[in-house]
């Protein structure tokens, strides 16, 4: 990938469901190595967005470039195969399996069991409890354990973009940190990380980019810092309408379209 050529590029993504059109012309880049962060009310289209990265909805119209390769028409094992694993917001666990076994699905992709033992004695280290539960089934695992588990799971892939959609949600505030230094973490490991977050501030206040949706459309980009000082964050968040008075910090309002 030549330094001309964004990481991840978002152009104009029309995409929905039976109902219509969720997304409106999406267009933006992520960073790589950096994290960058999709906010925005409910209904704005940020859990869509994640799922035409994966493959799991193809856009109507435009095109999601992944290093420079259209990702647009592939299947999800072909996107898997690229380098983007995705941790959906509901726990995806088998609750009757052993964590271990559940981690070890995540490399279902690598043929070499040595390079699978190699990648499972990596994510024992970074996540402990893949090694003091491993025998333990999934499903007694607390919710925010289980989150942990899910993350070391995506890792054995060994991805270039970690896609997480909602990763905080239903956990308590200890666990919320636990979490949130567990992006970090494996974002400073060289992980590119895209996440919608329902905890906007904590998230915006990690990111180095931030990205706000409403109504399907961009209505703001910046640092997270920007965006997270940005006035019209609180209109958005009680549910009012993007209005594009000029903002208190560098960050980019984007036009309203008619």
């Amino acid at each position: 990938m030549t330094s001309s050529t964004p990481f991840l590029r978002f152009e104009g993504i029309v995409a929905g469901y039976g109902g219509g059109d969720v997304l409106k012309g999406v267009d933006f880049a992520v960073q790589e190595h950096g994290v960058t962060c999709i906010v925005g009310p409910n209904g704005s289209g940020k859990s869509t967005l994640l799922k035409t990265v994966s493959g799991l909805l193809h856009p109507r119209l435009g095109q999601i470039l992944f290093k420079g390769t259209p990702l647009v028409g592939k299947t999800p094992r072909e996107i898997l195969k690229l380098g983007i694993v995705q941790v959906p917001q509901q726990h995806s666990l088998f609750r009757e399996m052993s964590v271990e076994e559940n981690v070890v699905l995540g490399a279902f992709l690598v043929r070499d069991r040595a390079e699978v033992s190699r990648r499972l004695a990596s994510v024992r280290e970074m996540f402990p409890i893949v090694a003091t539960r491993a025998k333990d089934k999934a499903g007694s695992l607390s919710g925010g354990q289980q989150r942990l588990v899910e993350f070391a799971r995506c890792l054995m892939l060994e991805p270039e973009l970690v896609v997480l959609d909602e990763p905080s949600m239903g956990l308590d505030p200890k666990t919320l940190r636990t979490m949130f230094d567990t992006v970090k973490m494996m974002n400073e490991m060289g992980r590119t990380v895209l996440l919608v977050e329902q905890n906007a501030r904590q998230a915006l206040k990690l990111s180095h980019h931030g990205v706000v949706l409403e109504n399907g459309q961009v209505r703001l980009t910046g640092t997270g810092r920007e965006v997270l000082d940005n006035p019209e964050i609180g209109t958005l968040y009680l549910g009012g309408t993007f209005h594009a008075t000029p903002p208190a910090t560098n960050a980019t309002p984007m036009k309203e379209t008619d």
